[in-house]
Parts: structure tokens; C-alpha cells; sequence
């Protein structure tokens, strides 16, 4: 019956519905003035790690450094767990934002091994602790701590077993940042380990001392005892 119908009024000179929807439609005079496509885009906000430590205001002081310690702009991060594939290439890992760095580097000794939240919760509360204790940006404490506490001088064996020699040698940036955060980490647990001071704290400690460049530092102390034992052997 409704072929009948379309027929007739084809027959009889009438435009089809199906053939006059899109005349129809663009007759419509629709208002687009509230279309979300047209509006201008907003500009971004600032990434907060932890939602409240801002990493636009860190300053490098060491510009060797600045390609292997991702803090701010495509580094920053709300939350230090990219869950990145970092050590599949190498040098990948300087695209790791250094928060998460560090806190990988916590997570050692089979025990806490893999339990990155626990350890996300620890150096939170040491940014707490190093914001209450001198009023600055924790995320520029760590920056000062891993470039005063990268040895830039060490030595190296030359030759064979029979004639094996120590030479002094440059250490590369990407090393510095690797050692830097390994003294760190390798302080804080261990002023942890029998204490009654929780690691938080003793990571806080530990980050300030060597921020200031205070020999109260693990990782200072190693750092300027590498550079002495280098600095006694002869370059060629």
C-alpha cells in the first residue's frame, strides 16, 4: 500500500520526501553560535606532581644536566607512574621523568622490589617534610641534590690482568644523573635501616644535606671521595 501511494504521487507530479530531505535540511536556519568546535581552545594548565609541587619553577643549575633530568614541560606529571617501557633501548631511561627515576631507584633489595606505590607514598611524604623544613619547592631540592652529589671525575682500569692501571677519566652527564640518584637512595635506606626515623625522613634528610652540599650526606661524601681518588692519578 505505501508503494501504491509513492507511486501515485510520483505519477501526479509530486516531489518525493526522499528526494527533498536535504533541500529541506539546509533550508533550517540552525544557530551555531554555541558550537564547541568553534570556541577557541583553553589554554593548558600547569601539571603538578603530587597535585601540588609546581615543576615550571625549577631551575637547572648545571646545563650538562639538563637533557637527562626531566622535570618540567613534556616531563611534568601528575603522578609519577608512566609505566614506560625505558629499559628497552638504551639511553631511554633520560626520558624518564626523574621523579619516577628516583622512585624506581627506591624500590631495591628483593623485599621491595616492585612495590612502586609503597614507594610513591614514601617520597611524597619526604617532599612534605623537605617543603616544611626549608620552604622551597621539593621537586628544586631534588634537582640541587642529584647535580651536587654526581661525581664528575672517576677512574678506570687500563689493560690487561698483568699490567692493570687506574686512569683518571671524565664521567659523562647521563652517569652523573645515575650515580647522583644511586647515593641518594643508597644513603636514605641505609641511615633507615635500625633506626627509629621512618625512610621518609631519612630521604628528606638526605636530599637536603646534599642539596646544600653538607657533608652529612651519604651521597656527597662518596661523590667528593671518588673525585679526590681520581684526582691522584695522572691523566695521559
Amino acid at each position: 500500500k505505501q508503494w501504491y501511494q509513492r507511486r501515485v504521487a510520483i505519477t501526479a507530479g509530486e516531489p518525493d520526501a526522499t528526494e527533498t530531505w536535504g533541500e529541506n535540511a539546509a533550508d533550517d536556519n540552525n544557530d551555531w553560535s554555541n558550537n564547541v568546535a568553534d570556541e577557541p581552545e583553553s589554554e593548558a594548565t600547569d601539571i603538578f606532581v603530587f597535585g601540588k609541587w609546581n615543576p615550571g619553577e625549577v631551575q637547572m643549575k648545571d646545563i650538562s644536566l639538563t637533557d637527562y633530568v626531566g622535570v618540567k614541560d613534556k616531563y611534568a606529571v601528575y603522578l609519577p607512574h608512566t609505566s614506560g617501557r625505558y629499559s628497552k633501548k638504551r639511553f631511554r631511561k633520560a626520558q624518564c621523568p626523574i621523579v619516577e627515576r628516583v622512585i624506581c631507584s627506591m624500590m631495591m633489595h628483593g623485599r621491595n622490589n616492585g612495590k612502586k606505590l609503597l614507594t610513591m607514598r614514601i617520597l611524597k611524604h619526604a617532599f612534605e617534610i623537605i617543603h616544611l623544613m626549608t620552604g622551597e619547592n621539593p621537586l628544586q631540592v631534588l634537582v640541587d641534590a642529584i647535580v651536587n652529589s654526581g661525581p664528575r671525575e672517576d677512574s678506570t682500569r687500563i689493560g690487561r690482568a698483568g699490567t692493570a692501571r687506574r686512569q683518571a677519566v671524565d664521567v659523562s652527564p647521563m652517569r652523573r644523573v645515575n650515580q647522583a640518584i644511586w647515593l641518594l637512595c643508597t644513603g636514605a635506606r641505609e641511615a633507615a635501616f635500625r633506626n627509629v626515623k621512618t625512610i621518609a625522613e631519612c630521604l628528606a634528610d638526605e636530599l637536603v644535606n646534599a642539596a646544600k652540599g653538607s657533608s652529612n650526606s651519604y651521597a656527597i661524601k662518596k661523590e667528593k671521595s671518588t673525585d679526590c681518588d681520581s684526582a691522584l692519578i695522572p691523566l695521559l
